[in-house]
């Protein structure tokens, strides 16, 4: 692929929006990613933007309010998912079309919530937070990995994560000290209210007022959202899971990340929309 467009920043209505857009105009729909807890737009930045971008799609990267540099940093405790799915309602109706929207981990909760009441060509969900919620993740960290849980636990409550810390909840491949250091940079506080949301206060509503196409997927050795509980997602919408081996949760930045977006840019494709 030729090299990389340039990303631009947008700030919309207080929101943080990074967007990296094809070099030729296109005809395909702009793609809108959401990120998970404790990240921002800057997660999607140097992987998926650029591919997708280089692909033909207008590609755009919301940081949710109270992340990245959106407005509300300092009131993060108070918001909740209902917060975060209005963030992408302003984001799409900004956008002029509605986009398809690729939510990772939280990410994924806040575009099932979105699908509630807002339509979407399609949806894609990576790791993502399923419509039961939060509980069976938990209590599976609980009895495999319970210092990981505790040290989870210690971050919401604002202690630093170390790199070790982030290598094992996000990773199964081996990462360089580089891209970890980036994370822990980058990290940040996460609302109690929204983990409480997922939890079991703001669950999704089941079945949505118009279900769009949906990509399911998640990560062989994922230790934060297993991959039985993606499987668990996908039969719940009726559809199949892709389950990408070897590969842990953060799937935007394993060394094998191009294979995922591989896959999903050839169902994107496929989709005609």
């Amino acid at each position: 692929m030729p090299s990389s467009p340039p990303l631009q920043q947008h700030l919309v209505a207080g929101r943080e929006v990074l967007a990296c857009l094809p070099e030729q105009a296109s005809q395909k729909p702009p793609l809108l990613f959401v990120h998970g807890a404790f990240a921002g737009a800057w997660m999607w930045a140097g992987t998926f933007l650029p591919w997708f971008a280089q692909a033909g799609y207008p590609c755009y990267a919301l940081s949710l309010r109270g992340h990245g540099n959106s407005v509300e940093r300092d009131s993060i405790d108070w918001l909740s998912i209902a917060d975060y799915v209005e963030d992408v309602a302003v984001v799409a109706d900004w956008l002029g079309q509605p986009p398809v929207l690729l939510g990772h981990s939280m990410g994924g909760f806040v575009v099932q919530k979105y699908l509630e009441t807002h339509p979407a060509p399609a949806a894609v969900l990576l790791c993502a937070v399923p419509p039961q919620g939060l509980a069976a993740s938990q209590f599976h960290l609980l009895l495999q990995k319970p210092g990981l849980l505790l040290e989870l636990n210690r971050i919401l409550d604002g202690g630093e994560p170390g790199l070790e810390i982030i290598r094992e909840a996000l990773f199964a491949q081996p990462v360089s000290d580089a891209v970890l250091e980036e994370f822990r940079h980058h990290m940040q506080l996460e609302s109690h209210r929204a983990i409480w949301d997922m939890t079991m206060f703001n669950l999704p509503v089941l079945p949505f007022r118009e279900r769009p196409p949906m990509f399911i997927a998640g990560a062989e050795l994922d230790q934060l959202v297993p991959a039985f509980l993606v499987q668990a997602t996908a039969h719940t919408y009726g559809q199949q899971a892709h389950i990408f081996k070897g590969m842990g949760h953060a799937l935007s930045h394993e060394q094998d990340w191009p294979q995922v977006a591989q896959t999903l840019g050839r169902w994107l494709d496929g989709l005609g929309c």
